[in-house]
């Protein structure tokens, strides 16, 4: 069938179609990244949080296969979709516990594992998902870039590929985005 990116496409395809046994196959295709993906935000919450990253891949799973009315393009769209889920799931969860903007039980959040900013690292997962709110307005496609790479783990090929662009373009959008953001993030500190 080919890359394993090639092959992922391939099954999202056939899924879109309505082949029931290509979501089978398509779930031992992404299992492993997703729970790569749920680990890397995990890393983020504090140790007391109760959801494990086992359980936000299930609960990615189980949206993923109420969706039916998105046609299915590209490996990389499935994960900007997957990313954009964890991020909200996250999120609520976060919301659901109670959790405030400023103290001091506020989960660590790392903007980007390639580029750490250590200003970052204290502040909690709705900070983060505040600021990329209020940015998302000021600059969509940025937003979305910040989405996908630091959600999603895209690489800026595949952002490239999923938005339409060039990868010299998402890259100037990343650094732009970083400045943006870290500069929210310290105000509200």
């Amino acid at each position: 069938m080919g890359t394993p990116s090639a092959e992922i496409t391939t099954l999202l395809k056939a899924w879109s179609d309505g082949d029931k046994a290509a979501l089978n196959r398509l779930a031992e295709q992404v299992y492993p990244e997703l729970r790569q993906m749920a680990r890397r935000y995990m890393r983020n919450e504090r140790q007391s949080n109760t959801l494990q990253s086992t359980a936000l891949v299930h609960e990615v799973y189980l949206r993923l296969i109420d969706v039916t009315r998105i046609e299915w393009r590209e490996r990389a769209q499935f994960f900007a979709m997957a990313a954009q889920m964890m991020r909200r799931i996250l999120v609520d969860a976060a919301r659901a516990r109670g959790a405030r903007k400023r103290g001091a039980q506020i989960p660590k959040v790392n903007l980007d594992e390639s580029a750490i900013m250590s200003c970052v690292r204290n502040r909690s997962i709705l900070a983060l998902d505040d600021a990329l709110t209020a940015f998302s307005h000021i600059a969509p496609r940025q937003a979305q870039v910040v989405e996908l790479r630091y959600f999603g783990g895209l690489t800026e090929e595949e952002i490239a590929a999923a938005l339409g662009t060039s990868a010299r373009t998402v890259r100037r959008d990343w650094d732009f985005s970083r400045a943006w953001l870290l500069r929210e993030l310290r105000r509200q500190a």
